[in-house]
């Protein structure tokens, strides 16, 4: 076909025949035009130069598909990008692709040119062969599943059949183009669905050359593809097209409408209880896409279960609120106002009473009680339960969307452009029998050494970060110890009670945290990619994999290691009055944190509940408000423009260009909120429930961002959710350890367990005492001066006279007993058995795991079995489809030999010789 560009003069013609027939028609009111490029064609309306509908997704003949677009505008190195477009472009011809230019005068800026691609049938059929993309050839005759008998409760859920779009049932093969006859091609113009269309035609523009005939083999490797000439700004975008307006159906009676209907009943918040149109999802976007969000929907779906059981544990909480005898003795002014503690901090810091942090201990309760042990063990099964039924899950989808033979084969042959480009070096393939080119060991060896390096300096990074935030609370602990002294003149004695400076530095600690994630985020994405760039992998799955590992590296010690500080680290290494451990040595006077008489898990509570809450409520602020200012006037620019002026290919260059990083963070913003309600969630029961109403909001914003924000992605194949399926088992297995060490260690759950059964006095089954049995007594006098508060700092109610003894947070010796300040026998009981609670949880729960995925095969026996039934019979059809074949050829040659035999003269003396020998 011959490219048009501008205005030739065949358009001249047509366009003075177009006018000449729209005369007429006017003159004579009801006849259609009859011309070249204006003929009335069957199954469309009559497209001309100037009525011609130019929201349509047709070349301006009005039949041929428009399946990609390139735009491109004049710059002052116009000479050089202009020969490489024509170069390409003429590759691209030669190719077999049809093109068709829309000049600058006729776009909307009037600076843009928009190059409309169309693959003729010949073009799909031969890279369809290429690709070996699955078709159908036969209806299928295995029955389908039958529904259970209580799928009417789902009925409610359910959007209408149309719009599920339940594809019939086919046997499909890896289409043949000299097989053409076996398939079942009712109309070759739609036999190709438009995401299979773009798919061969982006293979194409990849791999499509720019570069002369006479240039060296070199320039050749780096005069390659689509994505070079989009880094040099040869073209400015590259897009396939959204088959209508997201607003309203298309009106071309030949176009599908399925981005109106993915918007509406899809895309918008009211729908968020209704089930994803997953097949039409993968139809419109490809399967890769289409696997993010049935993962996304099944975790959410999934995280109901756990969401419920959170909230009744929590509401055994609230319900077991008066029973708790501990908080109550704490409470008590007999008990707990009769107590003095020991100053937590040196010199700022005074003596205080136990009944201070009365709500604290309320406040702890909530979290901390017995319904803590069975919410961890259970939140280990569930995550084992999620994990299995989610592969039982992606069997099936691997089986309806033809993808159970399908392998990434060609993204792990397919050879990066930046490969090439850096690797100066060949050798031969042991497979192709190709010269490709080849990174030398020692290079390799040394890339893999400096990104080795680099990740360790950037963790490292991190950890000075969390260490800094450390010191922050140590120094400021004191501050707010000093501001809350319990003193009638304290201008916030009102906020003291309720604000204990544990609290109120945990709090400003949490969110100074938070700020510096943000922070690290913003450059650890952009260090990410460059260590993978300068790794210079081979292939886009390699790349792909190792970007995916090093951000979640990244972000794992991002986000979890002020979350990992307060559990396991926070109130471990304390020390006692007289012999306190300090963050620095002594000399940086920042002694190490305490954590209230009831524990740390709260604190670890209020650190998870600030990050994990701030994560989600930034993520979708970004994901929604800012593409929403940012195409608010894209999008209104599309709506107020007649669609005779502003035409498809120009309002979707309007929107954002999909990435191929626009899955990767979507995949890593669930998998950190995944590590948030596994690994810490002991502590805080309602985590799940977080990321329930995050995540129903997430497919929502998702699904709308997919639909009127972005461009229409090149469909691609994908058979699961690639690494990140292994990062989720590792941070399943992982989460049952930190559970079990978080109610072991963090947890005040085993010492009390341990005083109930062994310690407390009599033989009532209570926890009275326990308070008074778990702290230590030390001596005033034998406090070292710099550990004493500063000079007139003691509170009013501390007579030094009287008051000759302070308790601390330990199982320790009293003072005046021959072994004085060393652990008690108490101590070690407790040590032992909350190391034998670790032992047990974890072999309990890993048992239930490994005998839950023993039992839940990976592939449901119903999959197998039709999966084994259709290979048979497509090896059956296949079979006799060359059967068939080969007997019609023989059948054809027969009397073809026979007609040829019928003409030759007959010769009697050799008949009769034949006859005789015979």
């Amino acid at each position: 076909m011959k490219k048009l560009t501008g205005k030739t003069n065949e358009d001249t013609l047509i366009e003075m025949s177009n006018m000449l027939d729209s005369q007429i028609e006017g003159n004579n009111g009801s006849i259609n035009s009859i011309s070249d490029r204006g003929t009335q064609l069957h199954g469309h309306r009559e497209i001309d130069k100037f009525g011609q509908n130019r929201d349509s997704v047709f070349f301006k003949d009005g039949v041929r598909y428009i399946d990609f677009v390139l735009s491109y505008v004049d710059d002052k190195d116009g000479d050089k990008k202009a020969e490489r477009r024509r170069e390409f472009e003429a590759n691209l011809e030669e190719a077999g692709l049809e093109l068709e230019t829309e000049d600058k005068s006729e776009s909307d800026d009037r600076k843009t040119y928009y190059l409309k691609i169309h693959a003729p049938w010949e073009v799909l059929a031969n890279y369809a062969d290429v690709l070996k993309i699955k078709v159908p050839f036969k209806a299928s005759d295995i029955s389908k599943a039958r529904e259970g008998h209580l799928e009417w409760l789902t009925q409610a859920f359910r959007l209408p059949d149309n719009i599920m779009r339940p594809e019939p049932d086919y046997f499909t093969a890896p289409f043949d183009k000299s097989k053409v006859d076996f398939f079942l091609i009712d109309d070759k113009d739609t036999f190709f669905p438009p995401s299979t269309r773009n798919r061969i035609v982006y293979y194409i523009l990849t791999r499509c050359p720019y570069y002369k005939e006479d240039c060296t083999e070199r320039d050749k490797t780096l005069s390659l593809g689509i994505k070079r000439l989009l880094n040099n700004g040869t073209y400015t975008s590259a897009y396939p097209l959204h088959d209508c307006k997201y607003w309203k159906k298309a009106q071309d009676a030949q176009c599908e409408s399925e981005r109106y209907h993915l918007y509406r009943y899809w895309a918008r918040f009211l729908c968020f209880y209704k089930k994803q149109p997953l097949n039409l999802i993968k139809n419109y976007y490809g399967e890769k896409i289409g696997i993010y969000f049935a993962w996304l929907g099944f975790y959410t779906e999934m995280l109901f279960f756990a969401a419920v059981m959170g909230v009744i544990c929590f509401v055994y909480g609230v319900l077991s609120y008066e029973d708790n005898i501990t908080s109550k003795e704490i409470c008590d002014p007999q008990i707990g106002g009769m107590i003095v503690m020991c100053p937590l901090c040196d010199k700022k810091c005074t003596y205080w009473k136990l009944n201070s942090t009365c709500l604290y201990s309320w406040q702890s309760h909530l979290f901390d009680n017995e319904g803590t042990v069975f919410f961890a063990m259970f939140m280990g099964i569930w995550v084992t339960l999620f994990l299995e039924f989610w592969k039982r899950r992606q069997a099936r989808l691997e089986y309806e969307w033809d993808l159970v033979d399908f392998e990434e084969e060609q993204q792990q042959l397919q050879i990066r452009p930046e490969y090439e480009l850096k690797c100066t070096g060949s050798r031969l393939n042991r497979v192709t029998q190709v010269k490709e080119p080849y990174l030398p060991f020692p290079s390799k060896c040394a890339r893999f050494c400096l990104s080795g390096a680099t990740v360790l300096f950037w963790t490292c990074l991190i950890v000075a970060c969390i260490m800094g935030v450390i010191a922050y609370r140590l120094a400021v602990y004191a501050a707010f110890a000093s501001v809350m002294k319990d003193s009638p003149t304290s201008k916030i004695q009102l906020v003291g009670p309720l604000i204990t400076p544990q609290l109120a530095t945990s709090v400003t600690a949490s969110c100074i945290n938070f700020v510096i994630i943000l922070i690290l985020n913003f450059l650890y994405e952009h260090v990410a990619i460059w260590i993978t760039d300068m790794e210079i992998p081979k292939t886009h799955l390699e790349y792909e994999n190792k970007l995916t590992l090093k951000m979640f590296m990244f972000q794992f010690v991002n986000y979890y290691s002020s979350c990992f500080y307060v559990a396991f680290f926070k109130g471990k290494f304390v020390g006692y009055p007289g012999n306190y451990s300090y963050m620095f040595g002594k000399w940086s006077k920042l002694r190490n944190e305490e954590c209230a008489p009831g524990g740390c898990l709260i604190e670890l509570t209020t650190q998870l509940l600030i990050v994990m809450a701030g994560k989600q409520m930034v993520g979708n602020a970004q994901e929604a408000l800012l593409p929403l200012l940012r195409n608010l006037w894209g999008s209104r620019k599309g709506r107020s423009h007649p669609e005779s002026t502003y035409s498809r290919w120009e309002q979707d260059h309007n929107l954002q260009n999909f990435s191929q990083f626009g899955l990767f963070y979507e995949y890593l913003e669930m998998v950190i909120q995944f590590g948030f309600i596994t690994l810490f969630v002991a502590s805080f029961p309602l985590a799940p429930l977080l990321a329930l109403f995050n995540n129903i909001l997430e497919v929502r914003v998702d699904a709308w961002k997919f639909t009127t924000q972005f461009r229409r992605p090149v469909a691609a194949k994908a058979r699961n959710i690639g690494a990140w399926k292994e990062i989720l088992n590792v941070v399943a297995i992982l989460s049952v350890v930190t559970n079990a060490f978080i109610v072991a260690f963090t947890s005040d759950m085993i010492p009390r367990l341990v005083y109930l059964y062994v310690y407390r006095p009599g033989s009532e089954a209570t926890m009275r005492g326990y308070i008074t049995n778990s702290l230590s007594f030390y001596n005033i006098s034998q406090i070292p001066e710099d550990n004493l508060p500063e000079h007139g700092e003691n509170p009013s109610w501390f007579n030094s006279s009287t008051t000759t003894t302070c308790r601390y947070r330990d199982y320790r010796y009293p003072p005046g007993h021959e072994k004085q300040y060393t652990h008690t026998m108490q101590f070690w009981h407790i040590l032992a058995a909350r190391l034998a609670f670790i032992v047990i949880m974890e072999h309990v729960v890993f048992v239930v795991k490994f005998f839950v995925a023993w039992l839940i095969p990976d592939v449901p026996v119903e999959v197998k079995a039709r999966i084994k039934r259709e290979r048979f019979l497509v090896q059956k059809y296949l079979h006799k489809y060359e059967v068939d074949k080969l007997k019609m050829q023989l059948s054809q040659s027969c009397s073809q030999a026979t007609e040829k035999a019928s003409l030759l003269p007959s010769s009697p003396s050799k008949h009769r010789v034949l006859s005789e020998s015979i």
